[in-house]
C-alpha cells in the first residue's frame, strides 16, 4: 500500500494504487461515463495514482498505454452506437499487475474487460471492488429478451459476489439487489457539479431559438434515446398538458440521440430535437428549460435529475433512483409510484397549476443540488476502497451524503 499523505483535512490517509476497470470513459457521453471521470479526477487530485483500463476509443490517435493507462480492444455493443465491450488477455493483465500490483481494483463495468480483471485480481489476491452502474436486466426486457433475465441476473450476481464490495448508486437499487441474493453492498451516490450546471446559464437568445416567448413552457427531456428510457410517455404527457392548459404553450425540447430519435421525431412533429450536448452547451439547454420530465424506469441512478436539480428545474420523475433520494415530493419536484403513469402525468399538471408553486419548487431543488458536491462523494468512494484494502467491512457505514430525504 502507498505512502501516508495528509489530506486537506488534516487526516492522514494511506496513498492507494487504484486500478480503475471501464468499458466506457470520457469523452464518452453517458452517465457511467461521467461519473467514472468525476471518481478519478477526485481521487487524483486526493494524490492516488489511478491506473485506467479501457479500450480504445476513436479519438486516441497514436496514443500508447504507459504507467497511467492500459488501452485494450473494442467490440461495438450491438444497439448502442459509439459503446462498446472491452477485450483484453488474462496473461496482458496478469503480466501488467505482477510488475506493479495495484492496491485495490475498481470494477466499473461487468463486460468482457471487466471479468478478465476481476479473475486476475483474485489469482493474483489484489482487492477487487466493483460498481453496479447499468441496470442491464431491464435494458434485456424492453428489447424483447426477457428469456434471458434470469441468466444475466445469475451472472450478476455470481460477478458481484466474488468481490470485496459491490457499490449501488440508490438506496432502490440496493434493495433490489438484496432481494436477489447479491452480498456485501453499500450505496455511493452521485454528485452534481453545480457551478457548471446553474440557472445563471439560461440564454434567451437559445429559448427564441426555439420558438419560445418569456412565458412559454419549455418541457425538456434529456438522455438517451433508446427502447428502456420509456419516452412514448412524453407524448402522452404534453396532450394532457395542453389538453388542461389550452391557453398556454407548450415546447418539447429532447436533448440526446439513440436509436428511438427517428421514431420520436415522427410521433412529435412539433417537438425541438437538439441531439447530443456537452459542457456549457448541456449546461446552456438544462438552464433554458422549466420542467423536466423524466419517464425512464430502467435508471440505476440518472445523474440528469441532479443535473436538472441544480438548472433549477421543476423535475417530473418516478420515486426510484436518484429521484426518490434527491426529490421529496411537492418540495423541490414531483413523484409517482414507479410503473403509474397516470401519476406521473397528473403530477406534471398538478406542477403547471400554479406559476408561484413551479417558481418556489425551482428554487428548493437549486438549493437542495447544490449540496450535492462531488468532493463529499468521492470522499466517500476513498474511505470504501481504503476499508475494503484493509479488509474492514465490518466497520460503520460511511455516512451519506443526501441532505433532503422523503419523509
Amino acid at each position: 500500500m502507498g505512502v501516508m499523505t495528509p489530506r486537506h483535512t488534516g487526516v492522514m490517509t494511506t496513498a492507494l494504487h487504484i486500478a480503475l476497470i471501464t468499458e466506457t470513459f470520457a469523452p464518452e457521453i453517458n452517465g457511467v461515463a461521467n461519473t467514472l471521470g468525476q471518481l478519478c479526477d477526485g481521487l487524483r487530485a486526493r494524490n492516488h495514482r489511478v491506473e485506467l483500463v479501457r479500450p480504445r476509443q476513436a479519438d486516441d490517435g497514436g496514443q500508447r498505454s504507459n504507467d497511467e493507462l492500459m488501452l485494450c480492444r473494442g467490440l461495438p455493443l450491438p444497439g448502442y452506437p459509439g459503446l462498446q465491450w472491452g477485450l483484453t488477455s488474462t496473461h496482458r493483465l496478469t503480466k501488467r499487475w505482477r510488475q506493479q500490483p495495484p492496491d485495490v481494483v475498481y470494477i466499473a463495468t461487468e463486460g468482457p474487460l471487466g471479468l478478465c480483471a476481476l479473475r486476475v485480481a483474485r489469482r493474483l489476491g489484489i482487492t477487487a471492488v466493483t460498481g453496479f452502474h447499468t441496470n442491464f436486466q431491464q435494458y434485456l426486457r424492453q428489447h424483447g429478451l426477457t428469456l434471458f433475465t434470469r441468466a444475466l441476473t445469475h451472472y450478476l450476481r455470481w460477478f458481484h459476489n466474488r468481490s470485496a464490495l459491490t457499490l449501488v448508486p440508490s438506496t432502490s437499487q440496493r434493495v433490489e439487489l438484496a432481494r436477489r441474493h447479491f452480498e456485501r453492498l453499500e450505496l455511493l451516490p452521485r454528485g452534481v457539479d453545480s457551478q457548471l450546471f446553474s440557472p445563471a446559464k439560461r440564454q434567451d437568445a437559445l429559448r427564441r431559438s426555439w420558438g419560445l416567448g418569456e412565458n412559454d413552457i419549455a418541457l425538456l427531456y434529456v438522455g438517451r434515446l433508446a427502447p428502456e428510457k420509456n419516452l412514448g410517455a412524453l407524448k402522452r404527457c404534453l396532450d394532457a398538458l395542453q389538453a388542461r392548459y389550452p391557453a398556454r404553450r407548450f415546447k418539447l425540447i429532447v436533448v440526446g440521440d439513440g436509436s428511438k430519435r427517428s421514431t420520436l421525431e415522427a410521433s412529435l412533429p412539433e417537438a425541438i430535437f437538439c441531439g447530443q450536448q456537452s459542457g456549457q452547451a448541456l449546461a446552456s439547454h438544462y438552464a433554458c428549460g422549466d420542467v423536466f420530465l423524466f419517464p425512464s424506469l430502467s435508471e440505476t441512478f440518472g445523474n440528469v435529475v441532479l443535473e436538472a436539480q441544480a438548472s433549477g428545474l421543476g423535475v417530473v420523475a418516478y420515486d426510484e433512483a436518484a429521484a426518490g433520494l434527491h426529490i421529496r415530493h411537492g418540495y423541490n419536484g414531483v413523484l409517482a409510484m414507479p410503473g403509474d403513469e397516470y401519476a406521473w402525468i397528473e403530477a406534471a399538471c398538478w406542477l403547471l397549476e400554479d406559476p408561484e408553486t413551479l417558481r418556489t419548487l425551482r428554487l428548493n431543488a437549486r438549493r437542495h443540488a447544490s449540496r450535492q458536491s462531488w468532493s463529499g462523494i468521492v470522499e466517500q468512494f476513498e474511505s470504501q476502497l481504503q476499508r475494503a484494502c484493509q479488509g474492514s467491512m465490518c466497520a460503520a457505514p460511511v455516512p451519506i451524503h443526501v441532505v433532503v430525504k422523503k419523509p
